[in-house]
């Protein structure tokens, strides 16, 4: 990739990349353990909500806070120190300042930042995937006519599942499928912040003291994330959304190629070329074999019989494993190691003006579904809460049924009851007249539902 040489030419002449964080959490608190020892990174300045959060989060991953704390940004331009702030727009319009490294989790927040950076010449780094699937290809679009890159996080997993992809098809494979595992069953889709901590064997108090939050990690239980992951990876590689949401199958490394292939050839895809979240754990509780819950993977084909014969062979000859028919293949990444991976992004934008992905269709949403009974007059509390979670759908399915976007249905009230397992639309909730919502209408009415049409 080069990206490390290019770095380490940057340190050499004392010009380095200069980077601001936004949002010192556990994605950034990661990232930060890394820009550290990162030759040719520097770290500009961190915006937090608090400025003690932002100076534990550098305690915690070897920094000296109290040498971080610059007078200005001037002063920590010159000084290579780091400014602490709580002021995210002076950070981003900071003199000298590359890339924004966005990791607040927040999709308003999220697109509203990624706005600033554009508007001042800034490469954007998208931690925050909700706000990519909330808006992603609208932000994408305005930063390449600004002439700054978009990009998503690399060490996440759908950027991990790009890379892949893209690899796929520049060795001239076929893309079948693409996406993650996870740990899954059925009646994760109820979970709620209250009950999460059985599902990872901890007490709440457990969790506490780890200092975890129960909201967050609800999400990932209960479909919500994989669903956003997917749809991400979907509007990156231009793969499709099954038309009912994720399948979530159990599946193991050694099966890749043979369950996920199209169902005429004995798989469980629709067709070739989607997008799926793994189980690592078969319905009945028991754990799969050599599971992939960590993990991406990509499953891919040669061209086909009788042209793509000699590859197929070749898949053989090197002990490639691939299903009964020799025809379909994988390969899968155990691990992700998500904000201590962020530099290759960093980098990737401000050295290479590439992104390591970016959402460039509109293929996929994400929309709110009723994870109870709900009565009129509730309040949706969104992503990982106890009301809704969030079910992957291609996007020409979501606007045609007026989903409400999983980004969107938090702090809003319901005007109807709504059975458990329904879609939450747009017209049953008092839908706020703010600039993310604006900025959403205006994605749907210029990218429109991607290349999936109303056929779903």
């Amino acid at each position: 990739m080069n990206l490390a040489r290019m770095l380490k030419a940057r340190a050499s002449v004392n010009n380095p990349v200069r980077v601001g964080l936004i949002g010192a959490g556990k994605f950034g608190s990661m990232f930060l353990s890394q820009v550290r020892t990162t030759p040719g990174l520097h770290l500009l300045g961190i915006a937090d909500l608090s400025k003690e959060r932002a100076k534990a989060a550098l305690t915690r991953t070897g920094w000296d806070a109290g040498a971080a704390m610059a007078g200005s940004f001037d002063e920590a331009l010159r000084s290579g120190r780091t400014m602490i702030t709580e002021d995210a727009d002076a950070l981003i319009s900071a003199g000298g300042l590359d890339v924004v490294v966005e990791a607040t989790g927040n999709p308003a927040a999220g697109a509203r930042h990624a706005l600033t950076a554009i508007a001042n010449g800034r490469h954007i780094v998208m931690v925050t995937v909700e706000a990519d699937v909330l808006v992603g290809p609208l932000l994408a679009a305005r930063a390449k006519a600004a002439g700054v890159v978009y990009s998503m996080a690399y060490g996440d997993q759908p950027a991990l599942v790009c890379d892949m992809v893209d690899w796929a098809e520049a060795c001239g494979f076929r893309v079948v499928a693409a996406g993650k595992g996870t740990k899954y069953l059925p009646a994760y889709h109820r979970s709620t912040p209250d009950t999460i901590w059985d599902f990872y064997g901890l007490t709440a108090e457990e969790a506490a003291l780890g200092g975890m939050n129960a909201q967050m990690f609800n999400s990932f239980a209960d479909g919500t994330k994989s669903s956003i992951e997917m749809a991400a990876i979907a509007n990156a590689t231009g793969l499709e959304a099954p038309s009912d949401g994720l399948l979530f199958p159990p599946c193991g490394v050694d099966d890749l190629a043979t369950i996920l292939r199209p169902r005429a050839h004995g798989g469980v895809l629709e067709r070739a070329g989607m997008v799926e979240t793994i189980s690592s754990l078969e319905r009945d509780g028991r754990p799969v074999f050599r599971d992939l819950r960590w993990g991406v993977y990509v499953v891919f084909e040669a061209d086909e019989a009788p042209n793509g014969d000699y590859a197929r062979r070749c898949f053989k000859e090197y002990g490639v494993l691939t299903d009964g028919s020799g025809r379909y293949t994988a390969l899968y990444r155990p691990y992700h190691m998500i904000g201590l991976e962020l530099g290759v992004s960093v980098a990737a934008a401000a050295l290479r003006h590439e992104p390591t992905g970016v959402a460039e269709h509109f293929n996929a949403d994400v929309v709110a579904v009723a994870k109870r009974d709900l009565k009129a007059g509730e309040t949706l509390d969104g992503e990982g809460g106890f009301t809704v979670w969030g079910k992957l759908f291609p996007a020409a399915t979501s606007l045609a049924r007026g989903g409400l976007p999983i980004g969107l249905a938090h702090g809003v009230t319901l005007n109807r009851s709504i059975s458990e397992g329904e879609i939450v639309g747009w017209a049953d909730v008092a839908v706020p007249d703010n600039d993310t919502v604006r900025l959403r209408r205006e994605m749907e009415r210029q990218f429109g539902g991607g290349r999936q049409a109303a056929a779903e």
